[in-house]
């Protein structure tokens, strides 16, 4: 699994996995614009079901500016995942440098009512050097 998912971060049980793709078909590194894919698996390995509510990401570009996102749900979604299923979703993130770095968290609700927040573990954005 640490293979197509090199980032994982658990909290209470919840597994929170990150596989990231830099897409040379959607930056402009000429116009200062790169972007990357990043896909989500986020897996149930607690007793009960949880619902993902909101997300909170940091996303610091190659100079050091830091830019928070915060909202409801992923990608329109707030799923429910039950004790031993997985969530997967896939998203992007455009940055004016060619490298940064992407961490966050979910605010989950347990089926007991219970509201926490999971990790979402660091991963960095690295476009392949010119000409490599």
């Amino acid at each position: 699994m640490k293979a197509l998912f090199p980032y994982a971060a658990e909290t209470r049980g919840v597994v929170v996995r990150v596989a990231v793709s830099f897409l040379p078909e959607q930056s402009e590194p000429e116009r200062g614009r790169w972007f990357w894919a990043y896909h989500i698996r986020i897996e149930n390995a607690g007793a009960m079901a949880v619902q993902l509510l909101t997300r909170h990401w940091i996303i610091t570009d190659g100079r050091g500016a830091r830019h928070s996102v915060e909202g409801e749900g992923v990608i329109g979604e707030q799923p429910l995942i039950a004790p031993g299923d997985s969530f997967d979703y896939v998203s992007g993130c455009p940055l004016s440098t060619p490298s940064g770095a992407m961490l966050g968290s979910y605010h989950m609700m347990g089926e007991d009512g219970s509201g926490f927040d999971i990790d979402i573990p660091k991963f960095a954005l690295l476009a392949p050097a010119v000409g490599a």
